[in-house]
């Protein structure tokens, strides 16, 4: 059903301002892996320890969106956003003024905070705020999260490791920013009211909307363990199987310019076919392209092609998620979190089987991981039609 502008949540301007948002949100996240040179050479740091500020910004984003989720149906949509975006500017300029290590990793948790508020805020409103179009504006949100994760790490080349609290104070800036401008034009309302007949399903039917959003947390939790998994440890296997490390660290870039630019490619798409049919032939192609990654001729280009099958998951899931369990407004807050926890935790648990395996199984291992997102895919499709009925 087609919805009338008065309908929609947000304006025009607080739709751009949503997508610099998420260009902000992209360039945090972004940082934390190239400033820890600087970051090492500021607080004399182990590796590990430079590393715990990413992980406390993940962890931050847990609890920023099971946080908001748990408030945001007694608090308006600009005032979870401009809180969002608040704690996202404290977070920054505390992480860029730090004098000491532990209040670093206290900003980092806190501008993760901001962070999980701002994924989840507008994840969730888009989903619902744009009619029939929000699988397509889901795609275009989320693809600008990639455009600011390309220019995070262009601007520290630019300074260097050592500038990072000039980037990470522009971050603040720009967060400062939208803490007005991101939140005006966005529509109070928090949702709409389920209608009357969902409203107390019968047993047998809460049981099956259980299994549909169990079935989503898998889903994510597998695709986004085969997205870092890709991004981590692509490199390390181009450069084992004979490539140098100029042209794995190139298709590395690739892999995420093309997972950016696949959910632009997709949005003509979203207006054709149902979003269960997108995942679908998603899963089906990052299987097929790991696969052929195991040819060392054309690994580099297989990679590229994951990141453009496995570009509109994430958005396009939500919306199918939102299409079928109405009922439960909340259900993305938990499948957003579920997305970072996964990508904490793939990584790790991936070098686990590569310690006992070998690098030659990278390629391997991700397929495994693929293949259960396509079969969890095929079953979810077959879930939601039987709730449905």
């Amino acid at each position: 059903m087609k919805s009338s502008a008065a309908d929609r949540l947000f304006s025009r301007p607080a739709a751009v301002a949503s997508c610099v948002g998420f260009i902000l949100i992209g360039m945090v996240q972004s940082l934390y892996g190239p400033v820890i040179p600087g970051l090492r050479h500021e607080f004399g740091l182990s590796p590990s320890a430079a590393a715990l500020g990413l992980s406390l910004h993940f962890t931050g984003g847990v609890a920023g969106v099971l946080a908001f989720n748990a408030v945001h149906s007694r608090i308006s949509n600009r005032a979870l956003l401009a809180w969002s975006y608040g704690l996202m500017a404290a977070g920054a300029a505390g992480f860029a003024l730090a004098p000491n290590w532990p209040l670093a990793l206290a900003a980092a948790f806190l501008g993760g905070l901001g962070f999980g508020g701002i994924d989840y805020g507008l994840n969730q409103l888009f989903a619902v705020g744009f009619g029939d179009r929000s699988t397509a504006m889901l795609n275009v949100l989320n693809a600008h999260f990639g455009i600011g994760a390309v220019l995070g790490p262009a601007i520290v080349a630019w300074l260097g490791p050592d500038g990072y609290p000039y980037a990470f104070g522009a971050c603040a800036v720009l967060a400062a920013v939208l803490v007005a401008a991101g939140s005006s034009g966005v529509r109070t309302r928090v949702s709409d009211a389920p209608p009357a007949s969902a409203a107390a399903p019968t047993a047998s039917r809460a049981l099956g909307l259980s299994r549909v959003l169990v079935g989503f947390l898998v889903l994510y939790i597998l695709n986004v363990a085969v997205e870092a998994g890709v991004g981590g440890w692509e490199p390390t296997h181009l450069e084992t199987v004979g490539y140098t490390a100029t042209v794995a660290a190139s298709a590395t870039s690739l892999y995420w310019l093309m997972m950016t630019a696949g959910r632009f490619l997709v949005v003509p798409i979203t207006m054709r076919h149902a979003p269960e049919r997108i995942l679908a032939v998603c899963a089906a192609g990052m299987t097929v392209c790991l696969l052929l990654t195991l040819v060392k001729g054309v690994a580099p280009v297989a990679y590229a092609g994951v990141g453009l099958f496995i570009a509109p998951v994430f958005p396009t899931g939500l919306a199918w998620l939102n299409s079928a369990l109405p009922q439960a407004r909340r259900a993305g807050a938990w499948v957003i979190a579920a997305s970072n926890v996964g990508g904490v935790a793939a990584p790790p648990l991936l070098g686990v089987g590569i310690e006992a395996s070998g690098i030659h199984a990278v390629p391997w291992l991700l397929t495994v991981l693929s293949g259960a997102s396509l079969l969890a895919t095929l079953r979810l499709i077959r879930l939601t039609r039987r709730s449905a009925s």
